[in-house]
């Protein structure tokens, strides 16, 4: 349940208004990050943002959004794991 509040506390939703080229509208921003360490099985999904914070979004199991530094050691660990989960269903 804290992780819960900690994330409404530290991520804002809010659309963005327009959209860059061909590139799809992001619906929701990281204006904050979260300096907690996440639990990496609890992560099923990330999005790479650099406006208007450089932040990874990740995406837990209950789809809570919860954005983090992209320059901590544990995130780039994180990101490997996902990956390496989706190589795997694609098989």
């Amino acid at each position: 349940m804290n992780i819960v509040l900690t994330a409404f506390v530290i991520y804002l939703f809010f659309p963005l208004l327009g959209s860059a080229g061909s590139q799809p509208m992001r619906k929701y921003s990281c204006v904050s990050l979260s300096t907690q360490q996440l639990n990496i099985r609890n992560l099923i999904s990330y999005e790479k943002q650099q406006v208007p914070v450089n932040a990874i979004m990740f995406i837990t199991t209950k789809g809570i959004k919860i954005c983090v530094s992209p320059n901590q050691k544990w995130v780039q660990s994180a990101i490997k794991k996902i990956e390496q989960r989706r190589t795997t269903k694609g098989k």
